[in-house]
């Protein structure tokens, strides 16, 4: 029953602009050697209902400012991802999943 209601609590968070509700979140588990880590792309709304998107990372569960990197398989999870997250997908004009040209080696 838990697990049912937690995507219903609305989640606070503080902005530049003021505080805003978690409204959909994206979490891309990584990996650098030992390091391990989430990129994590947020759908925010503000008190009057303006949407923003945060990208951040996060270790051990806390978002934490600072560059956010994505590689070609990660922006691959991301297109994915965000098949499943319909608001977020359209806050950032997203419509599908493409082929990432140029990937390289990971």
């Amino acid at each position: 029953m838990w697990f049912a209601m937690l995507p219903n609590m609305a989640t606070k968070t503080s902005t530049p602009w003021g505080p805003a509700t978690l409204v959909e979140e994206l979490s891309l588990r990584q990996r650098s050697g030992e390091k391990r880590f989430s990129s994590v792309v947020q759908l925010l709304e503000g008190p009057k209902g303006e949407q923003l998107v945060r990208f951040a990372y996060s270790t051990g569960g806390n978002a934490r400012r600072g560059p956010v990197t994505l590689r070609a398989r990660d922006l691959e999870r991301l297109a994915q991802g965000l098949s499943g997250r319909p608001r977020l997908a359209a806050a950032l004009s997203f419509d599908g999943p493409k082929e990432v040209v140029g990937g390289g080696k990971s």
